[in-house]
């Protein structure tokens, strides 16, 4: 009897027990579902849109522009090709997985019959950071903040002691060892202009560390 009342006991604690299922995994190289990926399957769609390009050969007659400039609107196809193939103003090319081509972002209606050189289209920064000299240091660590303010970021701390340039992983700021300048000077060509070259970019010393500690954000 006894037997037999602890069998089914087993029996109902095995049925209410429930299957562990295992935990979904979470990866940071998984592709965005906007992200087209190489061996991505094209949808089956019937009545694909036609793409509709924002050059018109009709911007190159000359419009009135109603007050918002001096001058007439008009943009010949030749130059809108031009603005239109080079991704930012000092950059050829896309510097991003998810980012789009110009000529694959500016279509459809909106940009029906737009002129090119007045949409906005700033700078890329990953090539202006590429513009700052290195900031030469005799101390093992350094620290940057990248201003303070509301235009800096938390303040970090870089280890500089062995013989490459190493960036701040927040304003991209690149420093680098007195020790090791031979070395650098040394190869071929550096991701960072070794010494101040002029270049309009180039920001001030000042702009790494803020000296007040009430400053840092």
């Amino acid at each position: 009897m006894l037997s037999s009342t602890r069998a089914r006991l087993c029996l109902a604690s095995a049925r209410l027990v429930r299957p562990r299922t295992a935990a979904a995994t979470y990866t940071t190289t998984s592709p965005l579902r906007s992200e087209v990926t190489p061996s991505a399957i094209p949808t089956n769609d019937p009545n694909p849109p036609k793409p509709v390009s924002p050059i018109s050969a009709t911007n190159a007659v000359p419009t009135d522009a109603m007050g918002s400039s001096n001058a007439p609107l008009q943009e010949s196809v030749e130059k809108a090709q031009r603005e239109l193939a080079q991704q930012a103003p000092n950059r050829q090319h896309t510097w991003a997985v998810s980012q789009q081509t110009r000529e694959k972002a500016m279509t459809g209606p909106r940009f029906e019959q737009t002129i090119m050189e007045y949409q906005p289209r700033p700078y890329a920064a990953i090539e202006l950071i590429h513009k700052q000299p290195v900031r030469w240091t005799k101390t093992r660590i350094v620290s940057c903040d990248g201003g303070g303010g509301p235009l800096g970021h938390p303040k970090v701390f870089i280890n500089t002691d062995k013989p490459e340039i190493t960036p701040c992983g927040y304003c991209g700021l690149p420093f680098a060892h007195e020790s090791n300048r031979a070395k650098l000077e040394a190869l071929p060509s550096t991701s960072y202009p070794l010494d101040p070259t002029g270049d309009a970019a180039e920001i001030g010393e000042s702009q790494r560390i803020t000296p007040e500690g009430f400053e840092q954000r």
